[in-house]
């Protein structure tokens, strides 16, 4: 292996970690809003315990749709890990393919794709955690106030 295939592959291998990063950020704010999630639904929990039965069906309502979120965030949490991980593989398989002169082009095609459809969908399930919290909130909210957001 010269030196020059050394640096190509690793000038190869710069985007993929940059990427590898800002799937990192979006990790981050998962996990916070997962977080949020288990407070919350402890909290609810509490509540539920020594409220009256009228607050104890709106509290588990919104129970309800915590542990619906809860799943969710940890389905998107998931998915951008194997992002993460199906990016790593890529970088493996440059340093492989440079060191042991084989190509793996459709390998790494299919690698990438599959990285960013798992990324894709973890931001579906994101959004869609944003719409139910959005739902938890109404239930808070008195009757008669607009819920058109």
């Amino acid at each position: 292996m010269l030196l020059t295939d050394l640096i190509e592959t690793l000038q190869l291998s710069i985007s993929p970690v940059i990427l590898i990063s800002g799937i990192g950020l979006i990790l981050l704010s998962l996990t916070n809003r997962f977080g949020r999630i288990v407070d919350r639904t402890r909290q609810l929990s509490v509540e539920y315990r020594t409220s009256s039965s009228i607050d104890q069906e709106r509290i588990l309502s919104e129970l309800k749709i915590l542990t619906l979120r809860a799943k969710v965030i940890r389905n998107s949490n998931l998915l951008a890990v194997l992002s993460v991980l199906l990016i790593s593989f890529i970088i493996i398989g440059l340093f492989a393919s440079t060191l042991y002169h084989f190509t793996m082009t459709y390998i790494l095609i299919i690698l990438f794709i599959s990285s960013i459809i798992s990324l894709i969908f973890s931001l579906f399930l994101f959004f869609y955690d944003l719409d139910l919290s959005l739902k938890a909130l109404w239930i808070e909210l008195p009757k008669g106030l607009d819920k058109s957001i």
